[in-house]
């Protein structure tokens, strides 16, 4: 069981709240992304609830029970972090079980989670070798094995693949998604990457100044975001959001279109004038600047023959366009 419950909790320094007061559920077996811009308090908020930070105030309750007094050890959460802090002197072998042998456990029950943690992680061929020896994507699966292996409650990733290029990214993204559906454990997961967020979670938390600006899954955050803060944060390239005299036309202080929603269309109501075309193949990207409107960015079809300095027309899909009030909070 790993649910884990927060009510109320809050983390200041001095006078400075980095955590004003927080209340949210991470359902058993869930996998939860945190994700929000720098400094937005997400990490702060995964280190509460190990335990590696004090509450100032609130609860954590993990299965129901309080948490909040307990330390890191006691709370039967695996925590991977940024950094692989594996030992370089040992085996894959010993580092993937040192957390078992500093618990004391019986040889043989050690060795036969030790096999299953390498044999989930495809890390059987490489238990005799040193993390000198292996690739950044292999020391990462090093150290989830040596969280696998403690059967926690809840695994816990504070930016794990922020140390990868690219290509490992997007593979190492894909294997921590099919371990949780091997495992179906609860995973708390931080990134600032919007992308990781919308691939990965069943429920995101997009956070911004310590605050819960909103929950849900992703394509209800894609689709229905709250505000005009998750509107610009979650969407890649993120959502045209307009204020001026086109949101008065509207009768609302801004408006959000996607760039997925605008078509290229000679007689659309914005003209404007490229000023980047980025041809991605199946993709083109426009920035496009429309007088009275501003840059707006359109994602077209490969197809699409234009560049800078050509001018040209676009056309918003009505029904797909966001509403927000004064207050940047969504209007239906």
């Amino acid at each position: 069981m790993g649910k884990i419950t927060l009510k109320q909790v809050n983390k200041s320094f001095g006078e400075v709240a980095v955590i004003p007061g927080i209340d949210l559920v991470v359902e058993d077996g869930e996998f939860v992304v945190f994700v929000g811009p720098s400094g937005c308090g997400k990490s702060t908020l995964l280190r509460l609830i190990a335990g590696l930070e004090d509450t100032t105030s609130g609860v954590i309750e993990i299965d129901g029970k309080d948490a909040t007094a307990l330390p890191p050890a006691k709370r039967g959460l695996a925590m991977v972090f940024q950094s692989y802090a594996l030992y370089p002197h040992m085996s894959v072998k010993k580092n993937i079980g040192f957390p078992l042998k500093m618990a004391g456990m019986d040889a043989v029950e050690a060795e036969k989670r030790i096999a299953n943690a390498a044999r989930i992680l495809n890390l059987t061929s490489y238990l005799d070798r040193r993390p000198g020896q292996l690739s950044g994507g292999q020391r990462q699966r090093v150290a989830i094995g040596r969280a696998i292996v403690r059967e926690p409650a809840a695994f816990l990733f504070d930016e794990p693949l922020s140390n990868l290029d690219a290509a490992l990214r997007v593979s190492m993204r894909q294997e921590i998604t099919e371990l949780h559906q091997a495992l179906k454990t609860t995973m708390i997961y931080v990134t600032h990457d919007q992308v990781e967020a919308m691939t990965m979670a069943d429920k995101i938390v997009v956070l911004n100044a310590g605050r819960i600006e909103q929950v849900g899954s992703p394509l209800e955050l894609y689709h229905r975001p709250a505000n005009t803060f998750v509107a610009g944060f979650i969407g890649s390239p993120k959502m045209n959001l307009i204020g001026g005299e086109e949101a008065e036309k509207v009768g609302v202080a801004t408006i959000g279109i996607r760039p997925e929603h605008i078509d290229v269309r000679a007689d659309g109501p914005w003209q404007g004038v490229v000023g980047l075309a980025e041809h991605l193949g199946s993709d083109t990207f426009l920035k496009v600047e429309v007088e009275g409107v501003g840059t707006l960015t359109v994602r077209a079809t490969g197809e699409v023959r234009l560049r800078h300095g050509d001018r040209v027309g676009l056309a918003p899909q009505m029904d797909k366009v966001h509403r927000f009030g004064a207050d940047g909070k969504a209007i239906a």
